[in-house]
């Protein structure tokens, strides 16, 4: 029941993507805004992270272990996106004109799928994590993953529709990541639930050291090119938000 579960808050927490996606592709919403959302998205995530990733793995296994797996997944999170990068998907959260078509670079589609995979996988394998022990799940990370998800999905789709993909591809590309969500979330609760402390502490410190890097490298700059002065006081709510939410 509890591998379900994790299922089931994975697949909440990716569905925000394809809602986002459907505001995004269907909806003319206004660069500023996206980036306002974007910019309380990122907010969130850091509160989440700082207080429920990185302070849960040091927790359960010290310093050494939560600064090795933060490295790790930053380091894994930014040669991944290297490559990808150079196949097209730079701009895969851009809601502008940034994002190229197939045309213009062969295989940035299938880039793009890819680089959507590698933002919201670690996402996902954090929630079932935050499982193991017979708890509940962590609702500020399932509230972060989706408050964060819909500005994704919202600015990605945006551009993609921008460089002239279909809605098919848009939808069905989103809608399969919120499925993988859902896997990723069971493989998180399934596989890791008997590691010893420090090997849990490291892969939750991982994940997290990831999901900085993708903030920092794709999150923050989309809000900062629409949200100019404003994107810090925004991204301070998003954070406040989530640090009240971690404490009710």
């Amino acid at each position: 029941m509890e591998l379900l579960a994790a299922g089931g808050w994975g697949l909440l927490a990716g569905s925000a993507l394809l809602l986002g996606a459907l505001l995004g592709y269907l909806a003319r919403i206004p660069a500023g805004i996206v980036a306002s959302i974007m910019a309380f998205g990122s907010g969130v995530l850091l509160s989440a992270v700082s207080f429920e990733l990185i302070a849960e793995a040091h927790e359960r296994g010290g310093l050494l272990a939560t600064a090795i797996g933060a490295l790790a997944g930053a380091v894994i999170y930014t040669l991944a996106n290297v490559v990808l990068a150079r196949r097209g998907a730079r701009h895969r959260k851009r809601s502008g004109d940034q994002q190229p078509s197939e045309t213009e670079q062969s295989g940035s589609g299938t880039a793009i799928a890819l680089g959507a995979l590698l933002d919201g996988v670690p996402e996902s394998m954090v929630i079932g994590t935050s499982l193991l022990g017979g708890g509940s799940v962590s609702t500020v990370t399932v509230l972060a993953v989706f408050i964060s998800n819909v500005p994704e999905g919202l600015s990605s789709a945006s551009g993609m529709r921008r460089a002239g993909r279909g809605a098919k591809y848009v939808f069905a590309l989103w809608a399969g990541i919120a499925v993988i969500s859902a896997g990723a979330a069971m493989v998180g609760y399934g596989l890791l639930g008997g590691v010893p402390g420090p090997v849990l502490a490291a892969i939750t410190a991982l994940a997290g050291g990831a999901i900085l890097a993708m903030i920092a490298d794709t999150m923050i700059p989309e809000a900062f090119a629409d949200a100019h002065l404003w994107i810090g006081l925004i991204t301070v709510a998003g954070f406040l938000t989530a640090f009240a939410v971690s404490h009710l």
